[in-house]
């Protein structure tokens, strides 16, 4: 990509408005992060596509240099539900900031993605919800194999774009679904529609089943995953882009990611621990401070608690996906999967 390249298989941090919440662009460089998510329907709100792009793209907009990929909205149609009117053209929503009227079209999210100026946009579909009745699960399906050719010709030349295979936790679905969105030219290749729900068992089958029908030539991307272990699963099975909210969103609930597990900080056990939560997972950004001190700071209501416990999370993701690389690299792939058994 022109921004710069992307070493695969990557975690992508989840910067829905434009930020990664409580942490900058240059935290996110020492951490070794260069590739970015955010989201079209909540920048088309505020501050609006036209603002950033006569700011100079999301880019500048953000200080960011490296590449960024923009989900299109689809996962609203799921999460606002309530708020918005759905049809073959596209969807209808109402923001839900002030109210106000947004007209979400395949052609209109495209527009958007390019306005942005992101490295990789995404193909407007539609997400189920789980559970769902089959039926609602194939009229979604239908609908995103529709928009995906829509997307396409809205599409500028030199504008990369990725399709979704939708088709909830149905294999007959997944396959049709798989078989319709390969068939088109796209960039990359996305399994959407899981976690959404679904236990992890039902997750993982259809991660199984559905990554290894898309092209093995392409970026396999798995939307909104996820934990630890689940992403190493995924791996096994092809995938090579991630993202998820769970590192920042756990953060902020004072829940830190360990090699033991995900602890809570402000237990009482750590009350007087003069060191970190977990010595196997001392990371430079936060190596000063201990694990006393964070609790400290979440029970003093304190706004540094969440940043540090963000950058841990985020450090610890990331050292995950280097290991990770380095087990497909050199083989090493038991001993990685021993080493995150409990993470």
């Amino acid at each position: 990509m022109p921004r710069g390249t992307v070493e695969t298989p990557a975690f992508m941090p989840v910067g829905t408005k434009g930020a990664v919440k409580t942490v900058g662009a240059e935290d996110l460089e020492a951490l070794g992060y260069r590739l970015l998510l955010a989201n079209t329907y909540h920048l088309a709100l505020r501050p609006g596509e036209e603002v950033i792009e006569r700011l100079g793209g999301l880019n500048r907009f953000m200080g960011w240099p490296h590449p960024i990929l923009t989900d299109s909205g689809g996962y609203q149609i799921m999460s606002l539900a309530a708020q918005r009117k759905l049809s073959e053209r596209g969807v209808e929503f109402r923001s839900h900031l002030d109210g106000t009227a947004l007209d979400l079209t395949p052609e209109r999210a495209v527009r958007i993605q390019r306005r942005l100026g992101v490295d990789i946009s995404m193909a407007l579909d539609v997400c189920p919800p789980y559970p769902a009745p089959r039926e609602e699960v194939a009229q979604a399906m239908r609908l995103t194999h529709t928009w995906a050719g829509r997307s396409l010709e809205a599409r500028s030349d030199g504008q990369t774009l990725f399709g979704i295979v939708q088709g909830g936790t149905h294999e007959d679905h997944r396959r049709e679904s798989a078989e319709q969105i390969t068939s088109f030219p796209f960039d990359g290749f996305a399994v959407g529609g899981v976690s959404v729900g679904e236990e992890t068992e039902l997750q993982r089958a259809v991660v199984e089943m559905t990554a290894p029908m898309l092209p093995d030539d392409k970026p396999r991307y798995l939307m909104g995953v996820g934990r630890p272990n689940d992403i190493i699963h995924a791996v096994e099975c092809g995938v090579d882009l991630f993202d998820c909210v769970l590192p920042t969103r756990l953060a902020r609930h004072r829940a830190l990611f360990t090699l033991n597990g995900v602890i809570n900080i402000t237990n009482a056990e750590w009350t007087e621990h003069n060191g970190p939560p977990d010595p196997e997972s001392v990371f430079p950004l936060v190596q000063r401070y201990s694990a006393a001190y964070i609790r400290h700071l979440f029970l003093s209501d304190d706004p540094l608690a969440q940043r540090l416990a963000t950058l841990h999370n985020l450090a610890f993701y990331a050292r995950l996906m280097a290991e990770i690389r380095e087990a497909v690299i050199y083989g090493t792939w038991g001993t990685l999967k021993k080493r995150y058994a409990n993470a």
